[in-house]
């Protein structure tokens, strides 16, 4: 919005000449951050009370950890505030013209409103478990396989018009359309190697990575900062990525697909690297506020959308490792309880208790100590997830 007024008063008078600057990517990209981190920290105490008024407390399960009770009541769905400062700063600083930006707003909306409708469950219905899981899963899906269908043909042009001619020339050919080696899955560590995946296969990949992250990133939203830190460093690693493969000169040289377009992502990402600082400052221990259900699909359906479209698929599951590791010790806790319990008529554990943040507390650890550490090895992951930028 604001790029677009200042190409305007630049065409009024030559005195406006200095909102050029406008035009360039990484001051907006600044900017962006600057103005999501000052708008979560304004309307965060705000937002807060207005939570607490509500009487929207987050309701513990009876299972769940003992010296989680204490949190009981804890005001929840402020992941509100993170979606709002995103929506805010990215609508002022990004081209709106750009495609890419706009369908992981889209995504990142439809996702928290699926988790708005889950929180809002749990908070109305005093139900723990929200909305079942199968429903969630049906509305995931459905934003999932939409966003992936239209990302399968925009990867490789450039107006919305060739997506849709596209778009027909595959249902019209039989589901039958080659797509070129950029729209492939890209194999970090080599040069110039990707694996052809085809239009079904980009759509089937490219539903698993943004529903499984927005799941991942959910999972791991059980302790105080836990997931918003990582979810900031991945966002910003991210943007680097999305900042080279939109550039032309930068992709060449480090045998990365050119995306055009692709770079106006930094906008999104430094937005959300400020909001989610913002809403830190808010949910570090002891939070003020969770983030709920609405923040965690969000932010997690963001950077599922980035990595596909920057084609990063697989450097998002080096740098998200602990979203992944989440992710699979639920997944490994319930298959081997249903596994053994059949087998042996009792059910059994791998973890202490799931998702593996809680094992590390049932462990002894304390969750200051769980969380700065999780932190610590994002930011180790994350460093060698850039590592693929040259190491190839």
């Amino acid at each position: 919005m604001l790029l677009s007024l200042a190409q305007w008063l630049q065409g009024l008078s030559p005195e406006f000449g200095f909102f050029r600057v406008f035009q360039y990517l990484t001051f907006r990209a600044v900017m962006a951050a600057m103005t999501a981190l000052l708008i979560g920290l304004a309307a965060g105490p705000w937002v807060i009370r207005r939570l607490t008024a509500l009487k929207i407390g987050q309701p513990v399960r009876g299972y769940g950890m003992e010296t989680h009770l204490v949190k009981s009541g804890t005001p929840t769905m402020g992941g509100v505030l993170i979606l709002l400062a995103i929506a805010i700063s990215t609508l002022l600083w990004f081209d709106l013209s750009n495609r890419f930006v706009w369908i992981v707003l889209i995504v990142t909306l439809g996702f928290g409103a699926i988790g708005w409708a889950d929180d809002w469950r749990k908070v109305v219905r005093k139900d723990p478990e929200g909305m079942p899981s199968r429903e969630k899963y049906l509305w995931q899906s459905l934003v999932g396989l939409l966003a992936a269908l239209y990302l399968v043909f925009s990867i490789s042009e450039s107006s919305n018009a060739r997506v849709m001619e596209l778009f027909l020339n595959w249902v019209g050919s039989g589901f039958d359309v080659n797509l070129p080696p950029k729209a492939g899955l890209m194999l970090p560590f080599f040069k110039e190697v990707s694996y052809p995946l085809g239009v079904l296969g980009f759509v089937i990949l490219t539903y698993l990575v943004i529903v499984g992250a927005s799941n991942a990133v959910n999972l791991t939203d059980g302790l105080d900062g836990l997931a918003i830190m990582p979810v900031v460093m991945v966002g910003s690693a991210l943007g680097v990525f999305a900042y080279v493969t939109g550039s032309s000169v930068f992709s060449k040289y480090l045998f990365l697909p050119y995306i055009p377009g692709a770079g106006e992502l930094l906008i999104f990402c430094a937005a959300m690297a400020g909001a989610g600082l913002a809403f830190l400052w808010f949910n570090t221990h002891p939070a003020q506020v969770f983030m709920g259900d609405v923040g965690a699909l969000a932010l997690g359906g963001a950077l599922g959308t980035i990595a596909v479209i920057v084609r990063q698929e697989i450097v998002l599951a080096i740098m998200g490792g602990i979203f992944v590791v989440e992710a699979l010790s639920v997944m490994g806790q319930v298959m081997y309880f249903k596994y053994t319990k059949k087998k042996y008529g009792e059910g059994r554990r791998i973890f202490k208790m799931a998702p593996l943040h809680h094992h590390f507390e049932k462990s002894g650890w304390k969750e200051t100590q769980v969380v700065v550490r999780f932190w610590i090895i994002t930011m180790l992951l994350c460093l060698l997830g850039l590592s693929t930028l040259k190491l190839r």
